[in-house]
C-alpha cells in the first residue's frame, strides 16, 4: 500500500509539471559593438526569453548569422545554454568579426555611407533551437539595428 502511494504521489507531481509549453522568445536587444581594434571587431546582443516551464532545458544558438550593411559577416559562435526554469534569462550573442573583411571592397559603398551617418546597421537572423525531454521547438531570429560607431 506504501508503493501505491508513493508511486501515485510522485505520478500526480510529474504530471503537474509543465514540460511541453515553449519558452517564449521576447526578441534580440542591446545590440552594440563591445570592442574594436586593428584585428577584429566584436559584437554583442541579448536574446530575451520568458520559460514558463516548471523545468529548463537547452538552446542552441550556433545557427545564427550576422550581418554588416548587408553583407554577411559571420556567425555567432556559442556553446549550449541551460535553461532556467520559471524565469525569464537572456542568452547574450556575441561575434568577433575580422576587421579586414569589414573593410573589403564588398562592404566599401555601405561603409562611407556609415563614416558619414556615424551608424552601421547590424543584422542578427537564424535560429535558435530548444530541447528539453523530447520535445523541440524552433524560434526565428531577424533582428536589425543601426548602431553608433565610436571613433
Amino acid at each position: 500500500m506504501k508503493k501505491l502511494i508513493i508511486l501515485s504521489t510522485l505520478l500526480i507531481s510529474f504530471l503537474s509539471c509543465t514540460v511541453t509549453e515553449k519558452p517564449t522568445f521576447i526578441g534580440v536587444q542591446n545590440i552594440k559593438i563591445l570592442e574594436s581594434t586593428s584585428k577584429n571587431v566584436t559584437f554583442t546582443a541579448d536574446a530575451l526569453f520568458l520559460n514558463p516551464n516548471d523545468i529548463g532545458g537547452e538552446l542552441q544558438t550556433d545557427a545564427i548569422k550576422i550581418f554588416v550593411n548587408d553583407n554577411e559577416m559571420g556567425h555567432i559562435s556559442a556553446e549550449h545554454f541551460d535553461v532556467p526554469a520559471k524565469k525569464e534569462f537572456t542568452i547574450p550573442l556575441k561575434a568577433q568579426i575580422p576587421t579586414d573583411s569589414i573593410f573589403s571592397n564588398k562592404n566599401l559603398s555601405g561603409l562611407l555611407g556609415s563614416l558619414f551617418s556615424k551608424k552601421v546597421k547590424i543584422q542578427y537572423t537564424g535560429e535558435i533551437n530548444y530541447k528539453t525531454f523530447g520535445f523541440s521547438h524552433s524560434y526565428a531570429v531577424n533582428e536589425t539595428q543601426n548602431v553608433k560607431i565610436k571613433f
